[in-house]
């Protein structure tokens, strides 16, 4: 029997963006694939914007630069997996090479 997502507990974690750039096209599309390599339903928060991370407009809106600092919300049967591989992710740098 499938679960209520309401029956889950949501997942939360804080990462920053530590490209010089910031959170421009290729990091954000890195970000994108992550995201949804997972069934959780995954969102990003920054200042009061809420979006979807699994959407390269949604994240591109946020307009995040360098040092911001961005919550990650993720609730399904893989939230903390998908919480873990973005904050991973944010770490190096959405595997990005300047």
């Amino acid at each position: 029997m499938a679960q209520c997502l309401k029956d889950l507990e949501t997942v939360k974690g804080v990462f920053i963006v530590r490209n010089d750039r910031g959170l421009h096209t290729r990091p954000s599309t890195e970000l994108v694939k992550c995201a949804s390599s997972y069934r959780a339903d995954v969102k990003l928060i920054y200042q009061k914007m809420e979006v979807n991370a699994k959407s390269l407009l949604g994240i591109l809106m946020l307009a995040a630069s360098k040092g911001s600092r961005i919550r990650v919300e993720a609730i399904g049967l893989d939230a903390q997996a998908a919480v873990d591989g973005i904050l991973e992710l944010a770490i190096n740098k959405f595997n990005i090479k300047y």
